[in-house]
């Protein structure tokens, strides 16, 4: 491929606010769409109760990209450290789910 073909990188500087420096931790998330995008909803449960930690709106083609990276990240995970086993369902409706 001719350099003038190569396709042009843009370099971005991101800022990391300090309040979520540390993240957040999920052991839950709710999904649920629209039309015009899917919102995450990401919760701590410690029953009897939980708290959202955090929420994220995306677009569809955005979350189809999460999705095809999430895929990608887990089988190079898998190749290079540990194959990932499913955890058990609790008898609770916790953990991962759709709405």
């Amino acid at each position: 491929m001719a350099e003038q073909d190569k396709p042009k990188t843009m370099e971005i500087k991101v800022k990391m606010p300090d309040n979520l420096m540390g993240g957040v931790y999920a052991n839950n998330v709710i999904i649920s769409h629209t039309k015009e995008e899917f919102i995450f909803t990401f919760l701590m449960v410690t029953p009897p109760q939980g708290i959202v930690t955090s929420r994220v709106i995306m677009s569809p083609s955005h979350t189809k990209r999460l999705a095809n990276a999430l895929q990608e990240n887990i089988k190079r995970y898998e190749t290079n450290i540990a194959k990932i086993e499913p955890a058990t369902e609790p008898k609770e409706k916790l953990g991962f789910h759709t709405a």
